[in-house]
C-alpha cells in the first residue's frame, strides 16, 4: 500500500469521494448518493444511495444524476444507516495509525454534504477537517488560472477526455485516477 508519511509518523490514505445531491446545500436539500474509492486502489470502493430527508429538489440536480426522489424514498438507505456504513468502510480501509484524507474535484461541495450528514447523523466525521480539492491542487501545482482547472480541461489532459458518468462511485474512481496522476506528476518534480 502506497502511503504518505506525516512529520508526526502517521500516514495518509487518500480517499476519492463524490456525491450526488438534490440541490446546492445540505441544510435545504438531500444527499442522494455517496461514492468513494481508494486513490491507490480504485477497485476498493463504497457506494450507497440514501433516502431523502427534506424531499426538496432542484430539477437540474436530479437531471444530472438521473436519480429519482420517489424511488430513493422507497429503496434508499436511511441516512443514519448509510453514514454508519460509510464510516465503517473508511475505518476499514484506513489502518492505524493512518488518517483518511477526503479527496474530491470541487471538494468544498462534496465535503460540505458529507461532513454535514456525518455530524447530523453520527455526531462525528472520520475525515475530520481533511479535505483536499483536486482543482486547487492542480492550480497550485501548475500555476494555471482557476478557469483551467475544470473537469473538462483535466479530463482531456489526464483521462483521455472521458466525461463524468454522474454516478457517485464511477465519478469517485475517475477523480481518484486523475488525482493519482497529478500526485505522481507532483512527486516526480521533487
Amino acid at each position: 500500500m502506497a502511503v504518505t508519511r506525516h512529520p508526526d509518523s502517521r500516514c495518509e490514505i487518500y480517499i476519492s469521494v463524490d456525491v450526488e445531491t438534490s440541490g446546492p446545500n445540505p441544510s435545504d436539500y438531500d444527499l442522494l448518493s455517496i461514492g468513494a474509492c481508494l486513490v491507490h486502489d480504485l477497485d476498493e470502493g463504497f457506494y450507497v444511495e440514501l433516502q431523502p430527508v427534506t424531499g426538496r429538489s432542484v430539477p437540474e440536480a436530479l437531471a444530472i444524476s438521473g436519480l429519482s426522489m420517489a424511488a430513493l424514498a422507497e429503496s434508499g438507505v436511511p441516512p443514519l444507516q448509510a453514514l454508519a456504513a460509510f464510516e465503517a468502510w473508511v475505518n476499514e480501509v484506513t489502518p492505524a495509525p493512518c488518517h483518511p484524507i477526503f479527496v474530491a474535484l470541487n471538494a468544498p461541495f462534496d465535503w460540505m454534504f458529507v461532513n454535514d450528514y456525518f455530524h447530523r447523523y453520527l455526531g462525528r466525521d472520520p475525515f475530520g477537517h481533511s479535505a483536499l480539492d483536486v482543482k486547487a491542487f492542480y492550480m497550485g501545482m501548475t500555476g494555471v488560472p482557476w478557469a483551467q482547472t475544470s473537469m473538462e480541461v483535466l479530463s482531456s489532459r489526464y483521462l483521455g477526455g472521458r466525461e463524468l458518468a454522474h454516478n457517485a462511485l464511477q465519478d469517485a474512481r475517475d477523480q481518484g485516477e486523475l488525482f493519482a496522476a497529478l500526485l505522481q506528476r507532483a512527486r516526480s518534480r521533487r
